[in-house]
C-alpha cells in the first residue's frame, strides 16, 4: 500500500452508479457517510461467480471496505447492512433522480454526513405512500445547502422579511424579491415560510417549492441536463427508453 493510500473497513455507504470495467470489473460511484462521494474500482463483480454482485445494489444501505487513494480507490469488500424491501416501482425513477443530483452536484472526497443522512431518510420516505413529492423537495433543499447554495427563505434580497400574504419571484443571482400576485410564476410568501419549516402539506406549497427549487438547481447544474428527467419525459410520452442505471447482475 502506498504512503498516500489508506484502508477503510465497513464504512456505511450507498451505491449511486456503476459502469463496466474490463471483463469482470465495475467502476463504482458510491456515497460514504464519513468520506463523501468516492470512485471505487471493483474487480471480479461481474459474471456467474461474482460473490459481491448481490450486495452491490442501489438504494440499499451497505457496509463498504476499500483502499482509498488520492483519486480513486479499490473496493475490497461489501455487504448489505440491513436488506429492506424494494422501492415501489412508481418511485424508482425518483430514487435514481436523487442519485443523479448527487453525482452531478457533489465533489469527490468531500464528506457531508448530514447529506448522507438526508439521502438515507429520503429513500425511507420513498417507501411511503403520498410522501414522494415532499421527500424530493426537502432533499433538494438540503442538497442545495450542502453544496454551498443554500436558499434564504426568511427574507428578501434587500433584507425585508418574507410576508405570508406577499408574493415573490426568485432570481438566482439575486434571491427572492416581491412581485404582484398576478405575475407569472409568483411564489406565495406563505409557501416559502412553509418550505423553510418542512411543511409541504398544501398543494400550493408543493407547487411553489417545485418552481423555486427547479430554478435553483438549474443554476447549479449550469445547463447540464439530468438523464432522469429526460427518461421521465420519454416515459410520459409513451416510449420505453433504456434504464439509466442497471443492476450489478446485468
Amino acid at each position: 500500500m502506498s504512503a498516500q493510500a489508506r484502508r477503510v473497513l465497513l464504512a456505511p455507504g450507498y451505491l449511486l452508479h456503476h459502469r463496466p470495467y474490463r471483463e469482470t470489473g465495475r467502476i463504482l460511484e458510491v456515497l460514504v457517510r464519513e468520506h463523501g462521494r468516492l470512485t471505487l474500482f471493483a474487480r471480479g463483480v461481474r459474471g456467474p461467480k461474482a460473490r459481491l454482485a448481490a450486495a452491490l445494489q442501489p438504494f440499499q444501505p451497505l457496509l463498504l471496505s476499500f483502499v482509498l487513494g488520492r483519486e480513486a480507490g479499490q473496493l475490497t469488500g461489501a455487504e448489505c447492512l440491513a436488506p429492506g424491501p424494494a422501492l415501489p416501482a412508481a418511485n424508482v425513477m425518483s430514487a435514481f433522480y436523487l442519485n443523479e443530483l448527487l453525482l452531478k452536484l457533489t465533489l469527490r472526497h468531500d464528506a457531508a454526513p448530514e447529506l448522507y443522512d438526508a439521502y438515507a431518510a429520503t429513500l425511507e420516505r420513498l417507501h411511503e405512500a403520498g410522501e414522494t413529492e415532499a421527500a424530493l423537495r426537502q432533499f433538494e433543499l438540503t442538497l442545495l445547502g450542502g453544496v454551498g447554495y443554500g436558499l434564504e427563505l426568511a427574507v428578501e434580497s434587500d433584507g425585508a422579511p418574507i410576508e405570508p400574504g406577499g408574493f415573490y419571484r426568485f432570481r438566482p443571482a439575486q434571491g427572492l424579491y416581491r412581485v404582484r400576485e398576478d405575475e407569472p410564476g409568483a411564489l406565495a410568501g406563505e409557501s416559502l415560510r412553509a418550505l423553510a419549516t418542512g411543511d409541504l402539506g398544501a398543494a400550493r406549497t408543493r407547487a411553489d417549492a417545485r418552481t423555486l427549487l427547479s430554478a435553483a438547481l438549474a443554476e447549479c447544474l449550469e445547463g447540464r441536463e439530468l438523464a432522469t428527467r429526460r427518461v421521465a419525459r420519454a416515459v410520459h410520452r409513451g416510449s420505453h427508453p433504456a434504464r439509466p442505471y442497471g443492476k450489478m447482475s446485468d
